[in-house]
């Protein structure tokens, strides 16, 4: 794991109330021998690449720091389009480290701040960690099946062994709270859930292309690259697909690759300054204007959602 670098740069200096709560993050590499029958895809690996990120507080700032966390989390989860998953609070297991007075401390703190925001979850007790209590979101992906994906864990155990401190108020030495907190988890398995939860037709906001531009023949190539170089500057991920093919082929790759919107653009179009557009369902729009459709665009990528229209 990737902790003790983070308490290696606290530790680089002194430390006072006054610069706590300190939040680190990175994304590294950790690795796992699962063994070969329980590996599946990109959602269970034996390398993955993980959102790591630890926070450092005193005892009085815990509640908040969670509490910010779990609201981030759900708000992370819902703007992705995962609305089914479940929260679990594991408590104290029978052999674990800290005083009992820590445990209850931290296993109240996220109560409390399940029970403020209003979430219904299960307890598994004795299911934490022998360092501290936790809470996990585990998502339901696209077969029913739950995936641990966000987790917020207290540890009692690195601030002891690596003897980490801070100068309180009272100009003593105090021992701080240490949380470890990954939103997504592990991308690898972060990516398979998106992928299989919008079966790859994903969101506009999400989408890698956005918008592709068919020209019906050579000589549209030069309309299709003045479309394409206005949409870029607008920020819309576009591509013009320039084969020598016909153009059914090209909205056939174009619908298979899951592209949001296609433009087909031929002598009308060129003449009229006007895009005709086709969605990936097969849908056919009437034409419009090069401004009417990049308000469209950009309003449906600015909801986040599903919809194309």
């Amino acid at each position: 794991m990737n902790c003790p670098f983070h308490i290696l740069f606290y530790k680089s200096q002194l430390r006072s109330y006054r610069d706590l709560p300190l939040r680190w993050a990175e994304l590294g590499t950790v690795y796992r021998y699962e063994r070969s029958g329980v590996l599946l895809g990109l959602l269970r690996t034996r390398g993955f690449t993980q959102d790591d990120a630890h926070i450092i507080c005193t005892p009085g700032q815990v509640e908040d720091e969670i509490a910010e966390v779990f609201r981030f989390s759900i708000h992370m989860w819902r703007a992705f389009g995962f609305e089914n998953y479940k929260v679990y609070l594991s408590t104290r297991p029978a052999k674990a480290i800290g005083t009992e007075e820590q445990w209850e401390q931290a296993e109240e703190a996220l109560r409390k701040v399940l029970a403020e925001q209003g979430v219904n979850y299960e307890t598994d007790k004795g299911g934490g960690a022998f360092y501290g209590p936790k809470i996990d979101i585990k998502i339901e992906d696209a077969l029913g099946r739950e995936w641990q994906m966000t987790t917020i864990q207290f540890d009692f155990n690195l601030p002891e062994r690596f003897d980490m401190v801070y100068t309180g108020k009272d100009g003593q030495e105090h021992r701080p709270y240490m949380i470890h907190r990954a939103l997504l988890g592990a991308w690898e398995r972060f990516f398979g859930l998106l992928i299989e939860h919008y079966a790859g037709a994903l969101p506009i906001w999400l989408a890698p292309v956005q918008v592709m531009i068919i020209p019906v023949a050579d000589r549209h190539l030069d309309y299709a690259r003045e479309v394409e170089t206005r949409l870029r500057s607008e920020d819309i991920r576009v591509k013009v697909d320039d084969r020598s093919e016909t153009v059914n082929l090209k909205i056939r790759q174009a619908q298979l690759e899951k592209v949001p919107y296609m433009l087909v653009v031929g002598d009308k179009e060129v003449a009229d300054s006007t895009v005709s557009v086709r969605l990936r369902s097969g849908e056919q729009l009437p034409s419009q204007s090069f401004n009417d459709f990049k308000k469209t665009v950009r309003r449906v990528i600015a909801k986040k959602g599903k919809d194309l229209k």
